[in-house]
């Protein structure tokens, strides 16, 4: 004798070997032996075999039409039999009560499960509403064989063409678009990104990582609500100085401005004058809430998006002609010591004489002529709308100050690289295109103006750092626990030492129209500069507040998108700029062995880290002549091969960027979809040495 029984949801069927009451033991035709509980079991036999049973069981239940059964079956609950006795006509067969069996379990949506082998039909309305599920599911099921035939055959259907980032990057993988391109991955052997680029969903690739920006960090757009810049109602004083700023030509948020009082009088009193927005803008209004949304303004070559409104910036950038609200600290200064005697933070109206372009200076003012050895610009100098015993003061200045840094630090710091500066030829300031002529332009950095500016902001930055500190108004400070390889700059609410600036505490604060933190910052300075000793009581965030922290924790996160992205579209435009020039050898310093024998190189003349072969055994810092390979926009990849070598040089100095900024530079862009599964600012300055 034979048993079809059900062993958890499964059918089986075997020889009975013994029984008792309430179990019998079973054989099946693999020889394991299993005991089967009463309730268990479904339909003894004699013939067939169990296994030929199972077989022919299976094909009659295909053939048994679902509907017709559900219109014969009983009201009230039944037994797989009794159905069968009604579908079939007559005493059902073995066969056809396994077939009735295997059919009715199989069909949740006509008949529900009311015990081991009884059922109930299911209502009229619910059989319709599953039965339309399961019509959309096979059409669904079509749809994504369709569009993973087109894209297998080199065509991108519009609804995948419209899903494109998500599908890469933000994956929903239960959406048919992703399972389409899972297929069609899987068919053609093709990576995502590789088949999607094959059938043309990326049409442009400077649009694909410009769009992928956006669909990651500004999904709702990058436009702005209709906000006007709110009026300083506060009477500040009018400065008794005239100040300047230094900026780069394309630069529209300036936020600092420096003026000197006293030369030649053996004190002097320098300013450092910052936009004060914090002056209009509140805490918790539309523009706080805009500029926390945003965090920073965000730079690529030829184009930014601002953290604030156009006309807000308008309202409170240092621009020429004007006095302007700010936010001063005043440094007195011993004249031919450069000792500091005494700092004062006020608030008040300045005005500023000039809008200095470095850009269009930095040739003119040079270390040579402001120490007065070099007079072959003199004629040009005069036209200057500042005195060169002013610029030579805070040269001198910045130079000292640097100088005690290092000795904070422990080493000099050395940049034996220079800036590189983007330039979209007749660009407008709109988006690019990606098809612009690009021109890139060196600067050295520690130029007298690029050295002036980022020393007294970081002496701005420093001081003020210590002032909140000393009156017990919290802060976001910036530190570093030391050089020691691997200890990288932390944000936080504590003043602790900054060893890589070599200063006792550093809190951003010098660019509040561009930088979301260097806004509260200023705000916790104007509640000091207002109330003194009790500012703590009275500042927007208190100690430990959880605000701080949050913002701390979101401005970490977009500030390193930020500055990713500036990073990509800077390598974007360094390999256009091969492509347009038709460079295809390059010379290089090997800077890191990788794994299988590859380098990372640094081109000597380009801002472009890449991967080169050939270089096996040869020591860091090695320079080699390069042959380059085909450059991908997409993965904004490009190799090369070593042809020759030039010599052994030395490795690269302290204050170069290290190597995990040169892997992530030369690595390509990550894409999300998952084959297997179908289911510091960086606008002309390190983060914290700024430049202009």
């Amino acid at each position: 004798m034979h048993l079809l029984f059900d062993e958890a949801g499964k059918f089986l069927a075997g020889r009975i070997l013994s029984e008792a009451e309430a179990s019998a033991q079973v054989e099946l035709d693999s020889g394991k032996r299993v005991k089967v509980k009463a309730a268990n079991q479904l339909l003894r036999f004699e013939k067939p075999a169990p296994a030929e049973l199972l077989t022919e069981a299976q094909a009659l239940a295909a053939e048994v039409e679902l509907p017709l059964a559900w219109e014969f079956a009983p009201e009230d609950e039944f037994g797989f039999a009794e159905l069968a006795a009604e579908y079939f006509g007559g005493t059902p067969g073995v066969r056809q009560q396994a077939a009735m069996l295997l059919a009715l379990f199989e069909a949740p949506h006509y008949f529900r499960r009311a015990g081991k082998g009884r059922f109930r039909k299911a209502p009229a309305d619910i059989v319709a509403q599953a039965l339309a599920a399961i019509e959309k599911k096979k059409q669904i099921a079509a749809q994504i064989e369709a569009w993973a035939g087109e894209l297998a055959a080199g065509a991108t259907p519009a609804p995948i063409r419209e899903q494109l980032f998500k599908i890469l990057f933000k994956p929903d993988k239960n959406a048919p678009e992703y399972k389409a391109v899972v297929e069609a991955s899987r068919a053609t052997h093709l990576a995502p990104l590789a088949l999607l680029q094959k059938a043309g969903a990326i049409e442009s690739a400077y649009q694909f990582h410009w769009q992928r920006f956006l669909f990651e960090n500004f999904p709702k757009g990058t436009g702005f609500p209709a906000l006007a810049a709110p009026a300083i109602t506060e009477d500040l004083p009018l400065a008794d100085v005239q100040a300047f700023s230094i900026d780069d030509s394309s630069t529209t948020e300036i936020d600092d401005a420096l003026s000197l009082q006293g030369l030649g009088q053996g004190t002097v009193v320098l300013g450092i004058h910052i936009a004060a927005p914090g002056l209009a803008i509140q805490p918790g209004d539309a523009l706080d809430e805009t500029s926390r949304a945003r965090l920073s303004t965000v730079y690529m070559p030829g184009y930014k998006i601002t953290m604030l409104p156009e006309d807000v910036v308008d309202a409170y950038t240092l621009s020429e002609g004007r006095p302007v609200p700010a936010v001063s600290l005043y440094v007195t200064l011993d004249e031919a010591t450069l000792e500091v005697k005494a700092s004062e933070t006020r608030l008040e109206r300045v005005p500023i004489a000039a809008n200095l372009r470095h850009d269009h200076l930095d040739h003119l003012i040079t270390a040579g002529w402001l120490d007065g050895h070099d007079a072959s610009n003199e004629i040009e100098a005069q036209r200057l709308p500042i005195q060169r015993e002013q610029l030579s003061f805070l040269y001198r200045l910045a130079k000292q100050l640097k100088a005690r840094r290092e000795v904070v630090r422990g080493k000099p710091e050395t940049f034996n690289r220079p800036d590189y500066n983007f330039k979209l030829v007749d660009h407008d300031g709109s988006v690019p295109s990606g098809g612009e002529q690009v021109a890139i332009t060196t600067r050295a950095r520690g130029a007298p103006l690029d050295l002036i500016v980022s020393e007294l902001m970081i002496l701005a930055n420093s001081t003020w750092g210590e002032w909140l500190k000393s009156l017990g108004v919290p802060a976001i400070y910036r530190s570093q626990a030391s050089l020691l390889p691997g200890i990288k700059v932390r944000m936080g609410a504590k003043a602790l030492p900054h060893a890589g600036l070599g200063v006792p505490s550093y809190a951003w604060s010098t660019s509040p129209l561009r930088r979301y933190v260097d806004l509260v910052n200023q705000w916790q300075i104007i509640a000091a500069a207002r109330h003194g000793k009790t500012a703590a009581l009275a500042a927007p965030f208190k100690p430990k507040d959880a605000q701080l922290f949050a913002i701390i924790s979101a401005f970490d996160a977009a500030y390193g998108a930020y500055n990713a992205h500036q990073g990509s579209m800077e390598r974007f435009w360094t390999l256009h700029y091969l492509r347009q020039q038709g460079v295809t050898e390059l010379t290089a310093s090997l800077i890191k062995e990788q794994a299988g024998g590859a380098w990372l190189a640094r081109a000597d003349e380009l801002p472009l880290v890449f991967t080169v072969l050939g270089a096996q055994g040869l020591p860091r810092g090695t320079r080699v002549r390069v042959k380059l390979g085909a450059i991908d926009d997409i993965a904004l990849d490009v190799g090369g091969t070593v042809l020759e070598v030039l010599d052994a040089g030395a490795p690269a100095a302290d204050g170069a960027p290290g190597d995990d900024e040169d892997e992530a530079a030369a690595g390509p862009i990550a894409i999300a979809v998952d084959v297997s599964d179908a289911e510091g600012a960086k606008d002309g300055g390190s983060a914290d040495n700024p430049a202009p």
